[in-house]
This record gives structure tokens, C-alpha cells and sequence, in this order.
């Protein structure tokens, strides 16, 4: 903001209980050639599209959606695949600007993080083979 005021993000520009496109623009997408596991959610192999719901006093979500090719605020819920639960934490250092990173794990598979603000959400899958 012009004010000199830190930008609010979470419940901000991006709010609170609605799905937002997690990205700019196109709708984000997830492109894997093996079958991964989310929370317990099997998601086959192949392109996949994702929406998040940040919720202020409640799990946030990751929305898994079959669409893809759509710009990021054409969303439609019946096209939802799954929705898997992400991990709220506070970031050591703020991120002025979204970003997305995939950590892997020791034991295999990774983390898929989305980091903003002073706010990073989670969650952990697994390749199957």
C-alpha cells in the first residue's frame, strides 16, 4: 500500500473461507508421472489444477481440482477432485511475494509448501509406485 503499511495477505487480498487460485493469473498446476498420495488422498498420474482455502479459525485447505486450462477465477467446485488438509505455520522470515516450493523428505516423497506473508501452509504426499 501507498500508506507504508505492511500488505495484508491472509484474509486480505486473499480471504478467508472462499477458494483462491494459489497463484496468479492461470490456475496453478500439478503436473506428476506417478501416482502421489496426499493425507491419505490417492491422486493417479497427470495434470491436476490448485485452488486453496485459507481458513482463519479452521483447517485450511488444498483443493485438487480435474479442470485445467482454465484462467485461475474460473473455478468450479463440481470439478473437485479432493480436498486435503494443510498445515498452518508461522514463517521465520516474511515473503514479500508467493512462493511455491516442494521439499523432499528422507523417507520419501515431500512437502508441498505455500509460503506468503509470514505464513506457510503444508502438506506432506508420497509417490506410489
Amino acid at each position: 500500500p501507498k500508506t507504508g503499511a505492511p500488505r495484508k495477505i491472509w484474509g486480505g487480498l486473499v480471504p478467508f473461507s472462499k477458494p483462491w487460485r494459489t497463484g496468479a493469473d492461470e490456475a496453478t498446476l500439478l503436473t506428476s508421472s506417478q501416482p502421489l498420495e496426499f493425507s491419505g488422498t490417492a491422486l493417479s498420474a497427470g495434470t491436476y489444477s490448485l485452488f486453496t482455502q485459507p481458513e482463519e479459525n479452521a483447517t485450511s485447505k488444498l483443493i485438487i481440482n480435474k479442470q485445467t486450462g482454465q484462467w485461475g477465477t474460473k473455478y468450479d467446485e463440481k470439478q473437485d477432485f479432493a480436498r486435503v488438509d494443510l498445515k498452518k505455520s508461522a514463517l521465520d522470515k516474511p515473503v514479500d511475494q508467493f512462493t511455491m516450493a516442494v521439499e523432499k523428505n528422507p523417507g520419501g516423497g515431500g512437502t508441498l509448501k505455500l509460503m506468503w506473508e509470514g505464513t506457510v501452509y503444508s502438506v506432506d504426499f508420497s509417490v506410489k509406485k
